[in-house]
């Protein structure tokens, strides 16, 4: 039986990764899907270098396996976020939001291994070139920002597996064990979970922003601000501002005034719901609860296992005779 290369890269048990989310992926969360035999991952874009640095620190004393850190490369203390990524023990960089190769080849000659988030086989296949160790392939249901493409994560997986020789996780649209399943069939290697976790115990999400999610509806997230960076939100004043604007054809300048500063942190974690931006994946609509990571990895698998033996049944299997 051929090894699964996820799991042989990252040193875990199950191929299951937790996105590294803004304002959503302290450390706690991080240890707690280590520790539960996924790869927990600290989202690195709402912290200072200092706080970054506390969490890789704390991360480390709470799990003794691995775990990642996520790095859009658009912020502009990215220099200082990089130094302290290599002054510390963290064996797994995940970058995102620009090109791989102004930093993977200094990760690597630091012994890290890094994985670049792609959102075409365009993209994937730069990446390889830069030299990074696999990529997700991110579909445009994801929360976060997204690809301007707007190409689902059913057709986006099979190109990039196709395109590039790389291990590939599958991301966006992924919160159950059937879901983590289909991925795999289309030949993924393993998943990255945004969505799920933003709702869990550990989640540095608001408790009225978790709640907004496990509430959340079908139809009640829009891909948007595709001017600026795209990003999937939950439905609010602030988006249905930001629809208006763009339904007037707003320019970039005046969608970025409308933005302003700190609209993510208001929203996901200081939980102002109405002002606030709210980021999240079309899949919040099948989120009905909060659990604690290590519940939500569990339930996944044990999914995922009997999705599997549902399919080897022979009321499934009997055509292929």
């Amino acid at each position: 039986m051929t090894a699964n290369r996820i799991c042989s890269l990252f040193g875990i048990r199950y191929p299951l990764v937790q996105a590294g989310m803004v304002w959503c992926s302290p450390w706690q969360l991080a240890a707690a899907v280590s520790n539960a035999g996924g790869l927990g991952v600290i989202g690195a874009a709402s912290m200072h270098p200092a706080t970054l640095a506390a969490h890789l620190r704390k991360c480390r004393e709470a799990t003794d396996r691995p775990f990642g850190v996520n790095l859009p490369l658009l912020y502009p203390d990215i220099a200082a976020q990089i130094a302290v990524i290599l002054s510390a023990d963290v064996p797994v960089v995940f970058t995102s939001a620009g090109t791989p190769a102004a930093h993977t080849a200094r990760f690597k000659a630091a012994g890290r291994t890094v994985v670049h988030v792609v959102s075409s086989a365009r993209f994937a296949r730069k990446a390889e070139a830069a030299g990074v160790d696999a990529v997700v392939a991110e579909g445009f249901e994801a929360g976060g920002h997204n690809g301007r493409e707007e190409t689902t994560t059913l057709c986006l997986v099979p190109q990039v597996v196709r395109s590039v020789s790389l291990p590939v996780l599958a991301a966006g649209g992924i919160a159950t064990g059937r879901a983590m399943l289909a991925a795999m069939a289309l030949g993924a290697e393993g998943v990255q979970i945004g969505s799920r976790f933003v709702a869990s115990l550990e989640s540095s999400a608001h408790p009225d922003f978790k709640a907004r999610v496990v509430a959340a509806g079908e139809g009640d997230t829009r891909l948007m601000l595709k001017r600026l960076t795209p990003v999937r939100l939950l439905r609010n004043k602030f988006s249905a501002a930001v629809e208006a604007a763009e339904s007037a054809g707003a320019g970039e300048a005046q969608l970025r005034d409308l933005l302003g500063r700190g609209r993510a942190k208001k929203g996901m974690f200081e939980g102002e719901l109405d002002e606030g931006e709210l980021e999240i994946g079309q899949v919040a609509a099948q989120i009905d609860q909060v659990l604690p990571a290590a519940g939500i990895v569990a339930e996944i698998m044990a999914e995922f296992r009997e999705t599997l033996e549902t399919l080897r049944d022979p009321g499934f299997t009997r055509f292929l005779a």
